[in-house]
């Protein structure tokens, strides 16, 4: 059997605003959510995205978060167009979200970057660009 990626994790400090900034990325999780410490969502490609407050913490005593504004992953979350980028960036960050990247066309698609109440950062992108003849 071939490998496949089943789930990405999110350590969060804080379930609710981390919920709510991915309600706000179009993520639909349910309000009743909030206040648990360990959120799972199934998403329609097959990937599951969970959110973690308690797991990290206590299965690997190791575990030390990154410097605010460095990272090693970045989650991409495909929009389906540049439209949706340019939308989704603009309500991210009129919400207060920082931008780390705005919108622009970049050598494959085009895409934009915010950090999230975490500081994982979410690329945002869509191939509206490749696409076109």
């Amino acid at each position: 059997m071939e490998i496949q990626l089943t789930m990405v994790g999110l350590v969060v400090s804080d379930m609710p605003t981390a919920l709510r900034f991915y309600r706000l990325l179009g993520l639909d999780i349910p309000a009743g959510e909030d206040d648990k410490p360990f959120v799972l969502h199934r998403m329609g490609s097959g990937v599951t995205l969970f959110f973690d407050t308690v797991f990290t913490a206590r299965h690997d005593a190791g575990h030390a978060r990154p410097a605010r504004g460095s990272y090693q992953t970045l989650l991409e979350f495909y929009l389906g167009d540049d439209a949706a980028v340019d939308a989704t960036y603009a309500e991210l960050t009129a919400a207060g979200y920082h931008g780390r990247m705005a919108p622009e066309q970049t050598n494959a698609p085009y895409a934009a970057m915010v950090d999230d109440p975490d500081g994982n950062v979410v690329l945002l992108t869509s191939d509206d660009a490749l696409t076109t003849p």
